[in-house]
């Protein structure tokens, strides 16, 4: 009786089966994909592309460029917030002082004016102009005439691409003693207002022209969202016998949503950084008391008064409450909708 036996390499140096090796080459990939390690493939992909189209991959020189100066390199300014600057001296500082100008400015009765004036300004910023452009969007896809549609988109845009100074120079006109709304004012048999000398009247005047300058354009991204939306689910809908309103809040704003998270998370982290250049041309110092906000501020205290560190401590204070709002608000949106930045 013959007994067959195996070969001694057939135990030791065989390799392993085609299965098997795929089985490891897969948990490999795994590995190196759950520690953020590029796998080979992904390397030779990268290298091929960057070889044949390299001459596109130049364009990103001068952005990256920009970047890097303009962006990057001013952040080492900010340590100047934990050192006494002086002109002439050192321009990160002569000595430590640690977090003194923090604390002087919370102990500053006037930044705390002056830090809430520019919490309600930016919510009522926030609040009216962020959900305007989605019900204008909203409305212009409702016309069914093509002409009139690009005349109204038309005109909505214009204000966007009138300069700061000619809208404030509008505004300051519209709303003098003399001005055209003083003139329906008197026409209709009341005393002139002089709505630029009153402080209650100030984040009205703003909130208006905001209004009137950034609408139209923020429909622009609404628009282009509403023309990925499947024309399939619309006429499903209307077999199910849903009307145009349960038709827009069903498909047509689901459909949106990604684009109006992002848009929310981008507003919300520009919450502080209300427009200064407008609200540095409409104040004056009868309206301080709701009209200063904190770039108006720091431009006075940083720039006129030359207090540097002072006002780079209340730029990077404001700068850390909205990073802590678009990390907040990023987190609450991927955990609420799934949809996020990053």
């Amino acid at each position: 009786m013959t007994q067959s036996l195996e070969s001694p390499l057939s135990l030791v140096g065989d390799p392993p089966p085609a299965n098997e090796t795929r089985v490891i080459t897969t948990a490999r990939t795994k590995r190196r994909l759950f520690r953020g390690e590029p796998t080979p493939r992904a390397k030779q992909s990268w290298r091929r592309a960057l070889a044949r189209d390299w001459r596109l991959y130049t364009f990103l020189i001068a952005p990256l460029i920009f970047l890097l100066v303009f962006k990057y390199v001013p952040m080492l300014g900010n340590i100047i917030a934990f050192r006494r600057f002086r002109p002439g001296g050192s321009i990160f500082g002569d000595e430590w002082v640690g977090f003194y100008y923090f604390e002087t400015f919370i102990s500053n009765q006037q930044f705390w004016t002056v830090f809430w004036n520019t919490v309600i300004l930016g919510a009522l910023t926030l609040l009216i102009t962020f959900p305007l452009p989605i019900i204008l969007a909203l409305m212009l896809n409702e016309l069914r005439s093509r002409r009139f549609k690009r005349i109204a988109q038309t005109i909505s845009y214009l204000p966007h691409f009138m300069s700061v100074v000619i809208v404030a120079g509008l505004v300051l006109q519209l709303t003098a003693l003399n001005g055209t709304v003083n003139q329906v004012v008197e026409a209709m048999g009341a005393d002139p207002v002089p709505f630029m000398q009153r402080p209650e009247w100030f984040r009205a005047i703003y909130v208006s022209s905001e209004v009137w300058q950034t609408v139209g354009w923020g429909t622009i991204l609404y628009l282009a969202a509403l023309t990925t939306i499947d024309d399939q689910l619309y006429e499903a809908a209307r077999i199910d016998g849903a009307n145009r309103w349960q038709q827009t809040w069903h498909i047509t704003l689901p459909g949106i949503q990604p684009t109006m998270m992002v848009l929310l998370i981008l507003n919300i982290g520009t919450f502080m950084s209300v427009g200064f250049e407008k609200v540095l041309l409409l104040q004056n110092p009868l309206i301080y008391s709701t009209a200063d906000v904190i770039a108006t501020y720091l431009y006075r205290v940083g720039i006129q008064s030359a207090q540097f560190s002072y006002g780079t401590a209340i730029g990077l204070f404001e700068a850390l409450i909205g990073l802590v709002l678009v990390l907040g608000a990023n987190a609450l949106s991927r955990r609420m909708v799934g949809t996020s930045l990053w």
